[in-house]
């Protein structure tokens, strides 16, 4: 049984979509930092000095009240449009790069030896 899962483990596909998970994970928090440090902390200063992540709602009275933390969803939200983006400028440029191999033409296959010398033979006889 360990053999079996060996073997399922170390197939290319399962090790192609480990490292893709991978990457994908680090590329979340790559967006959520660039999100969170670099995109919104303008946007806040535009609308005076308002954090989003500290935009909420509180539901109750009281210290231990509920808050509904909307700033938070909307970190959230563009992280998604951010992530969503590259990947359909990912998407688009495999579909345009398959598309450019689809439109080439096919090369001729090459003549075997065999055909090469029929056809070295018809030209010579065409000569004489």
């Amino acid at each position: 049984m360990l053999k079996e899962f060996k073997e399922f483990a170390m197939r290319g596909n399962v090790v192609d979509m480990a490292v893709g998970i991978i990457i994908g994970a680090a590329f979340g928090k790559i967006v959520s930092s660039l999100v969170s440090d670099v995109i919104m902390p303008p946007i806040g200063m535009i609308m005076g000095s308002v954090s989003f992540s500290d935009l909420a709602v509180a539901l109750g009275e009281g210290e231990g009240a509920a808050t509904l933390n909307y700033g938070v969803f909307i970190d959230t939200v563009i992280n998604f449009v951010i992530v969503a983006l590259a990947v359909f400028m990912l998407i688009k440029g495999i579909n345009s790069m398959k598309k450019k191999e689809e439109a080439k033409p096919a090369a001729p296959p090459k003549p075997s030896a065999e055909e090469t010398l029929l056809t070295e033979i018809r030209d010579l006889l065409a000569k004489q």
